[in-house]
């Protein structure tokens, strides 16, 4: 009897040395009862599969359906259809920008969440799956750099704007889309109509949807040191077509405007989910990630809410959507707050010049010094004439120089612009959650010596 519950105490400790060994009873998808996100059009799969799941979804579209938020949860059926659904996939579903099926997922995401929310938040959540990569990423797949070095005088000479588009033109899709937009954006309807807005914004959406960030974020977000660079990088989207009208909208009539198409809706979500500045974080980004607000901002690009470049300043860094707070009415602190979200957000303008400069920040806790990571360097681009390289309207003899710390060869401390980086602290971070797990972090594992002792312990007791 003595040695049966010797075997069963044996057997009982080797199991839990082995859970508390693994990784997975650490990181695994079942910790704090989190479930790992499909996209919403795998979610809607596996919901119609199942008949309790498919008849509840079928309800709250019907309640959804041409009622407002309160109208619908005070009818039962409505509020019964709501618990159900949120314990199925489609509750936590989430979409993939530029993913084959956006648009239908991201309908299906809203149809749950609209009816889970009161529809007038500040700030939505995102429908889209959060993004794990950096800009040092971006750099390393990069092979656009002008390859100047770090000969300040030869980096004097260039202009970097100049430079993305003509790599872009060096680039077959980079090419063919950004030729496709520049050319529907720049044709005259009529003397009344400067453009097809609508055909304008669809082009756009199309280059920075299907080109490689490394070329689209390097005509986006490119370092300048004079007016005749900026006001480049501010033509990038061709402003006079997509981007301004003859008179400014309210800007929370826009915003109104934008959250009733899906599409729309959804990026700005995400511009907010990335980009609302964090005073908790070094870079005033959410979880210090710079990578996800510029894409969020690029993404916003090609719709009514589409921002841009206010002015030609090099340096002073400031976007805006087109529209002002004027005729707010009792309503002009929640716009003028909506407005500062663009016009004087930390995160978005340290995004921007990190991307300008080469540089990314990443933590450690271990060393207090700055360095500044430096992308590697390539081959030197072909220069090439500008009428064969740059197709834009803006004249290229007005264009003269513009630098930036990534091709001086970054030094730390050595600009206002530059950003403090730090060496990277892996972690990880639950998608959805605030937790960040550590990987020493967690319960105490228990050692072999310490497990040799109990066992040892048990037996004479048990002997006993």
């Amino acid at each position: 009897m003595i040695l049966a519950n010797v075997f069963c105490l044996l057997f009982f400790l080797d199991e839990t040395l082995r859970s508390l060994a693994s990784p997975s009873s650490l990181q695994g998808p079942e910790l704090h009862g989190w479930r790992p996100p499909v996209d919403c059009v795998r979610a809607n799969e596996l919901c119609a599969a199942e008949s309790n799941c498919s008849s509840r979804y079928r309800t709250l579209r019907q309640c959804l359906a041409g009622r407002d938020r309160n109208t619908m949860l005070a009818n039962k059926e409505c509020q019964a259809a709501l618990e159900v659904l949120q314990e199925s996939p489609l509750y936590d579903c989430r979409c993939k920008r530029g993913m084959k099926k956006e648009l239908q997922c991201l309908q299906i995401y809203w149809s749950i969440h609209l009816g889970l929310t009161d529809g007038e938040e500040f700030y939505e959540a995102s429908p889209y799956e959060p993004v794990t990569s950096r800009l040092s990423d971006i750099f390393r797949l990069a092979s656009i750099f002008s390859g100047t070095g770090a000969d300040p005088a030869v980096s004097a000479k260039s202009n970097h704007c100049l430079d993305a588009a003509k790599a872009c033109n060096l680039n077959d899709n980079c090419k063919k889309l950004r030729s496709s937009y520049i050319s529907i954006c720049n044709r005259e309807i009529s003397p009344a109509e400067r453009c097809n807005r609508r055909k304008c914004h669809k082009a756009l959406r199309q280059f920075f949807d299907r080109v490689p960030s490394e070329y689209t974020y390097r005509m986006l977000f490119c370092s300048c040191q004079d007016q005749a660079c900026a006001e480049r990088r501010r033509q990038t989207i061709l402003p006079s077509c997509s981007y301004e009208d003859k008179e400014k909208p309210n800007c929370l009539d826009l915003r109104g405007v934008c959250r009733t198409d899906h599409l729309c809706r959804s990026r700005l979500a995400d511009f907010h989910a990335n980009c609302r500045a964090s005073y908790q974080t070094l870079t005033s980004c959410p979880a210090d990630n710079y990578q996800a607000c510029l894409g969020s901002y690029a993404g916003m690009i090609g719709f009514d809410m589409t921002p841009n470049y206010v002015d030609s300043s090099p340096t002073g860094i400031v976007v805006s959507p087109w529209c002002s707070c004027r005729g707010s009415g009792n309503m002009e602190e929640e716009c003028e707050k909506f407005l500062r979200d663009f016009t004087e957000n930390p995160c978005l303008r340290n995004a921007i010049q990190a991307f300008g400069n080469g540089t990314d920040v990443n933590l450690s806790p271990k060393s207090p010094s700055f360095q500044a990571t430096q992308a590697p360097r390539v081959e030197k681009t072909p220069s090439l004439p500008d009428d064969l390289s740059d197709s834009t309207s803006l004249g290229t003899s007005v264009i003269t120089t513009c630098t930036s710390v990534q091709e001086q060869g970054l030094k730390a401390n050595n600009s206002k612009e530059l950003s403090m980086c730090f060496t990277e602290l892996t972690t990880n971070i639950i998608p959805g959650s605030n937790k960040v797990i550590r990987p020493n972090s967690g319960p105490c594992r228990a050692t072999p010596s310490a497990a040799l002792t109990t066992v040892s312990f048990l037996m004479l007791k048990l002997a006993l």
